[in-house]
């Protein structure tokens, strides 16, 4: 069922004059996704007709954007990707793994996303293979789905990720190792090493003049200015947060749902829309119990802006796996741990068996099953329906 007010409609009614007022200083990837947004399910995209088997009903369906940052299209995009992700999991409890990045680096990771996007993922999944392999510790390789969020509850920039790991890895011997129930590794020692590796792979980065800073920070392109700025994130502890294990596979397919392919904010979370303000909700993380749910009210040139500052650069994955779930190692990490844990092995082709679901929803009369029976370019109307039947002796 469409929301009642959605961030198309934000984008539709606002986006051109924001577009206008700053030309100039939104990027291409940018432009696109505003594009995108705004034409959705639109004419603009082309469609089809379906009707009804049983009773005739008929109604227009039309295209989806697909794009990434499109809040009504990643429905469809999670199911797919949880399909393929339900064969990999391992009857094994699975922990929730957070790694943040202080203010003094998110305000850097502004203007260089790509470069400081890329160096937290390297950073936090060799943070956590170090630590897992460490003998005083698990002493295994592990497996780690890690997934990119840089927004907090109120669309504000802050880059962080999230991973689902197993509880428990592969030994150098070949053998199945368990990590205890509710403990997986210790997190100030995460945290630790997460600083260290982020903040040496971002001093490189400087070195390697791959950084670009702007406006009040432009005095960072100096080497001692930029270590000053580093200064305070090199004293204090960065924040690594393991949350309890999920309470088996199901859990951890409900969670995958809601965050792998999230936006910085879903259309159920708009409140109201009067062409120059929006209301929404939102949580606020400083307080606790009914208080955490706040409610905001942005200037839409304010709400247009921040959405767009989550716009991932062209090409930039947010999803990736690591150790165990490595795409070059997956399927046979998986069959190994599968035989050490005395489970079946996943069947090969469940991906090609398995009935994929009809995506097209019921007849709204009747329940029955519709049919496209016409499809329509971009940009152009589905034909009218046919003039009723003429009577003997008319014209028709």
């Amino acid at each position: 069922m469409r929301a009642i007010i959605e961030v198309a409609d934000v984008f539709r009614s606002a986006g051109p004059a924001y577009r206008l007022a700053h030309a100039g200083h939104l990027s291409l990837d940018q432009l696109k996704v505003m594009s995108a947004i705004e034409t959705c399910r639109t004419a603009a995209l082309g469609g089809h007709v379906e009707a009804c088997t049983d009773c005739g009903h008929q109604r227009i369906a039309y295209n989806s954007c697909r794009n990434r940052h499109c809040p009504r299209c990643q429905g469809a995009a999670a199911r797919t990707w949880l399909e393929q992700r339900e064969a990999d999991l391992l009857p094994v409890g699975y922990f929730h793994v957070v790694f943040t990045l202080p203010a003094e680096i998110a305000d850097i990771a502004f203007h260089n996303k790509a470069q400081v996007y890329d160096r937290l993922f390297k950073a936090a999944s060799e943070t956590m293979l170090t630590i897992a392999a460490d003998p005083k510790h698990l002493g295994a390789r592990i497996g780690i789905t890690a997934v990119l969020h840089s927004w907090g509850s109120a669309m504000t920039h802050h880059p962080h990720i999230h991973m689902i790991v197993p509880g428990g890895g592969i030994t150098p011997d070949g053998g199945w190792i368990s990590s205890r129930p509710a403990f997986l590794l210790p997190v100030r020692v995460l945290g630790a090493l997460f600083r260290r590796l982020f903040l040496t792979r971002l001093l490189e980065l400087h070195d390697a003049g791959r950084l670009t800073f702007y406006g009040k920070m432009a005095e960072l392109s100096d080497r001692r200015a930029f270590q000053r700025h580093l200064a305070p994130a090199r004293k204090k502890r960065w924040v690594v947060y393991a949350k309890p294990p999920f309470a088996g596979p199901e859990a951890v397919l409900a969670y995958l749902s809601r965050y792998t392919h999230r936006v910085a904010i879903s259309n159920n979370r708009l409140i109201a829309f009067d062409g120059t303000a929006v209301t929404f909700r939102y949580k606020d993380y400083r307080r606790t119990g009914a208080d955490r749910q706040q409610v905001m009210t942005l200037a839409v040139d304010e709400f247009i802006r921040r959405f767009l500052v989550h716009v991932l650069p062209r090409g930039f994955h947010r999803i990736r796996h690591y150790g165990l779930l490595a795409s070059s190692a997956r399927k046979d990490c998986l069959a190994q741990a599968r035989s050490l844990l005395e489970v079946a092995p996943a069947p090969e082709d469940a991906a090609v068996t398995q009935e994929t679901a009809d995506p097209r929803p019921p007849c709204p009369c009747c329940g029955g099953t519709m049919v496209i029976i016409e499809t329509f370019a971009r940009g152009c109307r589905p034909r009218a329906p046919p003039a009723a039947t003429a009577k003997p002796g008319e014209r028709p």
